[in-house]
Order: structure tokens, then C-alpha cells, then sequence
């Protein structure tokens, strides 16, 4: 990251990280992450894209109060009788739509379908840094798009893992 970066926005695929994290087998302490993405990579606005469901209101009062900005797309069930909502579109467009506003831009996600985003930010000094859960999950597009500048979550467990008791916080 450039050392005079002022406003940088971190743009979040919340159930990516959230499972991703969940399969190393420890919880995000989402508190924890967002002071992490702001000492850390000086990030202003953190948006936190996810799926709508009613039960988790909850939920959505904790991350708002952490710090996130919470982009809500509506859930549908899979086959499974899971729900999903996808989160990809949305978590571009809003990159775009705030282009002007933010010099880096780091991306929160495993995802190789935000390659050609990544691809535009790194060929327009605009990619602070891609944060990955692991290594073992993350997309091989976006390992080689993002070069140097991807960091892997699964060594950041004493920085934004949960400690002591149960507690729900899922995403």
C-alpha cells in the first residue's frame, strides 16, 4: 500500500470469509477485523456484503456497530433448502460506483469471480490488498491477479479470531 493512502475502502463477500475462516477452524471476531482492516490498511469504509434473512437482525446491529457499512442482498434457498445470497455483482458494482472516493481498494474474499475486478484495481494503482482466508481455498485467478498484494487470513487468528465463550456470530 502506498504510505500517503488516506481513504482506502475495504469491500467484503461476508459468507466467503465467514466459511473460509470457518473451515480453518476458529470464528471471526468481526470487531476485531474491522479495527484489524483500519490500523492495519487505514480503511474508512468497510463494506460488509450479505445476505438478508430476518432471523440474523441481531447479527446485523453487531456488524453495524463494529464498523461496517452492511450491503443487504435478498436470499434465496438453494436446492439444499440452504440460503444464498450472491453477493458478487453487488460487491463490484459498489466498487465502481465509489471508484473516485477511495485511493486502495482491499478485497475481502477467496472468490475467483472477482478476478477481472482485481485485475482492473492492480493495473490501476487501486489494489491495496486481497485478504483470502487460505491459501488451500483461494481461487487461482485471483493468486495470480493479485500478485504480492494477497494476504492470507489463516495467519491472522490471534489478530482477528474470537476467544472464550460461545457466541453466534455467523455472516
Amino acid at each position: 500500500m502506498k504510505p500517503e493512502a488516506r481513504d482506502n475502502y475495504a469491500f467484503i463477500d461476508s459468507q466467503n470469509v465467514y466459511r473460509g475462516i470457518e473451515s480453518l477452524g476458529w470464528k471471526i471476531d468481526w470487531f476485531k477485523s474491522r479495527r484489524y482492516l483500519k490500523e492495519k490498511y487505514q480503511v474508512t469504509t468497510a463494506y460488509l456484503f450479505i445476505g438478508y434473512v430476518a432471523e440474523h437482525n441481531d447479527l446485523y446491529d453487531s456488524l453495524q456497530k463494529a464498523g461496517f457499512v452492511l450491503k443487504f442482498k435478498p436470499t434465496i434457498p438453494d436446492g439444499d433448502g440452504n440460503v444464498k445470497g450472491n453477493v458478487d455483482a453487488d460487491l463490484v458494482l459498489q466498487v465502481m460506483i465509489d471508484y473516485a472516493d477511495y485511493d486502495q481498494a482491499v478485497i475481502v474474499s477467496s472468490d475467483g469471480d472477482f478476478y477481472s475486478l482485481v485485475r482492473h484495481l492492480y493495473h490501476n494503482q487501486k489494489l491495496g490488498k486481497v485478504l483470502s482466508p487460505h491459501e488451500r481455498t483461494c481461487s487461482s485467478l485471483l493468486k495470480k491477479t493479485a500478485r504480492e498484494r494477497i494476504v492470507y487470513m489463516s495467519n491472522l487468528k490471534s489478530k482477528i479470531g474470537r476467544s472464550g465463550g460461545i457466541k453466534k456470530n455467523t455472516a
